[in-house]
């Protein structure tokens, strides 16, 4: 996996935790333990009742073991998606 995370270097990726919680951010680096550090980061909550809401988290690492998916953001169509009217079920945490 430390190969595919290359070339995210200084891309704004997705990451999924094991908690079900998502975060967003610019990934400067990683290790062999696919532990990441990302930048200018935020949570974004969703919930049944109002829209997407961002915690801002700055500079932010997340451990290799706490990781269930990274993905590489599309910053065109994130910037275009309007997340005060979008409503959804938090995700539940990874059973294993």
């Amino acid at each position: 996996m430390a190969n595919a995370l290359e070339s995210y270097v200084d891309h704004t990726v997705s990451v999924i935790t094991n908690d079900g919680r998502q975060i967003v951010g610019t990934l400067k680096g990683f290790d062999q333990t696919i532990n990441l550090i990302l930048d200018e980061s935020h949570e974004r909550v969703y919930s049944n009742t109002a829209g997407v809401e961002q915690v801002v988290l700055g500079l932010y690492i997340i451990r290799g073991d706490n990781i269930a998916v990274v993905g590489e953001v599309d910053e065109d169509t994130d910037t275009a998606l309007d997340l005060t009217n979008i409503k959804a079920e938090p995700l539940n945490p990874v059973q294993h």
